[in-house]
């Protein structure tokens, strides 16, 4: 290990010492700030920007349930929207079968009176 350094310091690939007694890379932390800051920048508009777009939309869609509309839940079940209450939804799956499901387990509406 010391011929390595010492090769180094012969070659001139080792480093200058500071020469006004700062420690060295003291303004290495400045100069790291603008690429991190534009990292953060980068994954807003990339990830959590949409992320937020699209649990607005998905909560908006949830509000204006309304009876009647056929939708679909996130386990795949298709049915119609029989009742509706605070956090539970009565939804027809088939003649004379009706089940209780969340609310917020409804992935996808499409509308009303569509077979």
């Amino acid at each position: 290990m010391q011929s390595f350094v010492w090769i180094q310091h012969v070659v001139g690939m080792a480093p200058p010492p500071p020469t006004d007694g700062q420690p060295q890379g003291a303004g290495s932390l400045l100069a790291l700030l603008p690429p991190v800051i534009f990292m953060f920048l980068i994954f807003w508009f990339m990830l959590i920007r949409p992320q937020q777009k699209k649990q607005q939309e998905s909560r908006k869609m949830l509000d204006e349930l309304k009876e009647g509309d056929n939708v679909i839940t996130m386990s795949g079940i298709h049915g119609t929207i029989k009742k509706l209450k605070d956090d539970v939804v009565t939804l027809q799956i088939a003649d004379n079968v009706r089940i209780k499901i969340n609310r917020s387990s409804i992935g996808i509406t499409r509308g009303g009176n569509e077979s």
